[in-house]
């Protein structure tokens, strides 16, 4: 079992930043994939960006303005997001990756124009 928390959603004028952060408790060695996926109003939960030991990967609507990293511990995985649009309001959810996925409860990014 894998427990996530996600903390750092808020509200943000358009163009500003914001860090989203992802603590992992229980079996965290065995996480193979952590990412950050999001939900808008009336739409399907998509991946925003996720980080493998090989690298990490982005939808091309974040690429050059979102940047996912991990921490040292590996129990923790971080979404720096600039330039931040409208459209990039959603309930953000970190995911983890093991034989099955793991979710945390979701924050709120609301930008604002």
């Amino acid at each position: 079992q894998v427990q996530l928390v996600e903390s750092g959603g808020g509200l943000v004028q358009a163009g500003g930043s914001l860090r989203l952060s992802c603590l992992a408790s229980g079996s965290i060695a065995v996480i193979n994939f952590m990412g950050w996926y999001r939900q808008a109003p009336g739409k399907q939960r998509e991946l925003v960006a996720g980080i493998t030991s090989g690298g990490s990967n982005y939808a091309d609507s974040v690429k050059g303005r979102f940047t996912i990293s991990r921490g040292n511990a590996k129990n923790t995985v971080y979404l720096q997001m600039n330039s931040l649009k409208t459209e990039d309001t959603a309930v953000y959810y970190c995911a983890a990756g093991v034989t099955r996925t793991f979710w945390g409860q979701g924050t709120q990014v609301t930008v604002s124009s």
